[in-house]
């Protein structure tokens, strides 16, 4: 699985795959093939998680006057 065939998957959709294939390996059932494929799958989810978050923190800073950073003083949880 390559970045492109993840890139139809939005952030909460690949988010929720990582905590499956995260739950799957702490469950520790599956031969050490499978828990290496998982590993690389999940590997791969991170990676796209963390570009899809790094676009979306560009589209905030250009959002911002100047592109200054501001110090994020809002809830952690987004369901707060």
């Amino acid at each position: 699985m390559t970045m492109n065939d993840l890139s139809h998957l939005t952030f909460e959709e690949a988010l929720a795959q990582l905590q499956d294939l995260v739950e799957a390996l702490e469950q520790g059932d599956g031969t050490l093939e499978e828990s290496l494929a998982r590993y690389e799958q999940g590997m791969k989810l991170v990676a796209y998680c963390n570009k899809l978050l790094d676009q979306a923190e560009l589209r905030v800073r250009e959002l911002l006057p100047n592109g200054d950073e501001t110090l994020f003083t809002g809830p952690l949880d987004s369901r707060s």
